[in-house]
């Protein structure tokens, strides 16, 4: 038996309510993008056997990005969202409770890369004024860093225009055909576009230390978010789900891009293994060693939300209540 949430008006906001019985069933977690390293940590648990380890049936959905997915879960298709941090501050602004149980990254993992044909006329982002972006999704993470990235440089965000082209091939076709001429993704497509001579990297966001030159920061990027309510009623379930990531994490932590890769399904090489595994390499420091918040990284985000986005200017935002540690702290 699945569980279902729906949105419930509650005093002119938004409260995500559960109608389910308790029982022990499938757990539904709804991924942005299942095949982006960022998201890696997901399907390597479900590789590593650490779901069933843990007692849990779970199966994992994808969505093309991580707005699509949060839009699921508020539908009521999952328990929880693999996908960006900032989604759940931007939620709260919204009158919607959700929170982060378990950290994945400290860096956002993605770039923004220009056509080649373009590097002579987009040399920052101060240059990105009347040019076309393209984006994972309207109301995606790449968005709103896309965004704060244009103002931070001058460039206000009513004079630059994102469009959503997605990852994969869907981006790289826009970009080879010229309907974008810069965008934000994510690995492995970054580095296809380099090696296939259509983009450069002007924005590298993959390490915390290019992360914090550009955003002043650590800023905490993938993460499992659910609904406060469920966390609050299925603790059990959501401790043996953070014990599994914790776990997983943990072996990422431990182990080579090389050994990581080669617990992945091979379609997610794209076709070439070798520069899979050279970019997770690159950008493996992204990740969390225990799925812990770091502390600097909840204001930084709220800063960058907070430095264009309309929802979240203004309002009174309790970062407290955006996640916690406590499930991660528990983990064997």
């Amino acid at each position: 038996m699945k569980r279902y949430f729906a949105c419930v008006l509650l005093a002119g906001s938004v409260a995500i309510t559960s109608f389910a019985a308790h029982a022990a069933d499938k757990i539904v977690i709804m991924v942005g993008g299942i095949e982006k390293q960022i998201y890696l940590p997901a399907r390597l648990t479900e590789q590593l056997g650490y779901f069933k380890e843990q007692g849990l049936e779970v199966e994992l959905q994808s969505e093309t990005s991580g707005v699509n997915a949060e839009n699921e879960l508020l539908a009521g298709s999952a328990q929880g969202v693999v996908g960006f941090y900032d989604h759940v501050i931007d939620l709260q602004a919204r009158g919607k409770t959700v929170m982060s149980v378990v950290q994945f990254s400290q860096a956002p993992g993605e770039a923004i890369v220009i056509s080649t044909k373009l590097i002579n006329e987009i040399k920052s982002p101060s240059d990105f004024k009347g040019r076309t972006l393209g984006v994972t999704g309207l109301g995606a993470s790449t968005n709103f860093l896309t965004h704060y990235l244009a103002v931070a440089s001058g460039v206000k965000a009513s004079e630059i225009t994102t469009i959503p082209v997605g990852a994969g091939a869907t981006f790289i076709a826009a970009m080879k055909q010229s309907r974008i001429d810069a965008g934000m993704t994510t690995e492995p497509t970054i580095s296809r576009l380099i090696a296939s001579g259509d983009a450069k990297i002007l924005v590298d966001l993959r390490t915390p230390e290019s992360t914090e030159k550009w955003l002043g920061g650590l800023y905490p990027g993938a993460c499992l978010y659910m609904p406060t309510v469920w966390v609050n009623s299925h603790r059990e379930q959501v401790q043996k789900l953070v014990n599994a990531f914790v776990k997983t994490l943990k072996y990422i932590n431990a182990h080579s891009a090389e050994d990581i890769a080669g617990k992945m399904p091979a379609d997610y090489y794209a076709g070439n293994k070798a520069m899979y595994v050279q970019a997770l390499s690159q950008s493996k420091t992204m990740f969390t060693a225990d799925g812990r918040m770091p502390a600097s990284g909840p204001p930084t985000v709220l800063k960058v939300l907070q430095g264009f986005n309309k929802a979240v200017q203004g309002k009174t935002i309790d970062l407290s209540k955006t996640f916690t540690t406590e499930f991660v702290a528990a983990a064997r």
